[in-house]
């Protein structure tokens, strides 16, 4: 399950009270090794380009429709395959993050993994499964 950031709250909380428009960029999905928190100060991101990291980018039709304050990816979110280590450690990727570019960017989303993930050789693929990403209003 994951959550909304600070950032996007306050985005969506202008938009509703016409402050401002806030039109949805696209959506990459990456992974930190700790929970990143509402601010994103907390866990690393793989470095971009390292070991064949990148975030992925996912599109509209690659979620459901929202329903009871919640949504899930409607299709399979699949990382590059690892070219070598992205982390070090049994299962150091502990998180997701759904950001609002491919590198750099503002957290608008972020929650834990169901079970820790090491991509630490070549030839690793994460991926998740539909509906195995959950964002909620919380």
């Amino acid at each position: 399950m994951g959550s909304f950031s600070d950032y996007t709250e306050n985005k969506v909380l202008d938009h509703i009270n016409g402050k401002t428009a806030f039109t949805m960029p696209t959506a990459y999905v990456g992974l930190k090794t700790a929970d990143p928190t509402d601010d994103n100060s907390g866990g690393t991101e793989p470095t971009i380009a390292t070991g064949g990291y990148a975030r992925v980018a996912t599109t509209g039709a690659m979620w459901a429709a929202a329903a009871s304050g919640a949504a899930s990816n409607a299709a399979k979110i699949t990382f590059p395959t690892s070219t070598a280590a992205w982390s070090t450690g049994a299962t150091n990727l502990t998180h997701f993050i759904i950001m609002d570019a491919a590198t750099g960017g503002n957290l608008l989303l972020h929650g834990s993994l169901d079970t820790p993930r090491a991509v630490n050789a070549a030839y690793i693929i994460l991926e998740f499964a539909i509906g195995a990403l959950t964002e909620t209003l919380d």
